[in-house]
């Protein structure tokens, strides 16, 4: 009986063949799965709609969402969050910065925030506000509710107002992270101390 040897020397040629299509597979599977991780647990990209976050965000400004920080922490005062309301028929969704946290008592008098009674400094450039809205009179916030502002006091609608009012927690999408053109970190823009410091430069 021969010996067919070809038929033996081609083994490894075939299991070469094999290896590299699994680790292929492999690759192609791990590439999906990091996308899909990205889009729906990590990062999520969307747009300043509106002028209600000006000076710090303008509107059209391109926003990049961390949506994986608040899987392990809870929002912090005066993060910029990018949440969606239960019912809401419009299909963007909102940036606003935080100001009261669950359990805390807001009030708003002579243009000044008050939690627990004990005025908060503003970390932002915003224009003193002239209507108060709900916050006229102390209000106390439910254990998964944030009071939100948008930046440009004036002419912005949140919390202070019935058609927003409280966000609850599982409303929040993520924290507004980057601004991507021109390029910056949103917890970074338009704070106060940064103008302080250029003054003193000039």
């Amino acid at each position: 009986m021969d010996y067919d040897f070809d038929k033996e020397s081609k083994k490894p040629l075939i299991m070469r063949i094999f290896i590299k299509t699994l680790i292929w597979v492999a690759e192609i599977a791990a590439v999906i799965f990091l996308a899909y991780f990205i889009v729906y647990y990590a990062l999520e990209r969307t747009n300043m709609v509106g002028i209600s976050m000006e000076t710090t965000l303008t509107d059209g400004d391109q926003i990049i969402i961390n949506k994986f920080s608040y899987r392990f922490t809870d929002p912090k005062r005066f993060d910029v969050i990018v949440f969606k309301q239960s019912g809401e028929e419009h299909s963007y969704y909102d940036i606003k910065r935080i100001v009261a946290l669950p359990g805390e008592k807001l009030q708003i008098k002579d243009g000044v925030i008050y939690i627990n009674g004990v005025a908060i400094e503003e970390i932002v450039n915003v224009e003193l506000m002239a209507n108060y809205g709900l916050a006229t009179e102390e209000i106390t916030l439910e254990e998964n509710e944030y009071f939100v502002l948008g930046d440009n006091r004036n002419n912005s609608e949140d919390s202070r107002f019935a058609s927003v009012g409280m966000i609850r927690r599982e409303e929040i999408i993520g924290k507004a992270f980057i601004r991507t053109s021109p390029f910056n970190f949103v917890n970074k823009l338009n704070l106060i101390k940064e103008t302080e410091a250029e003054e003193k430069a000039e």
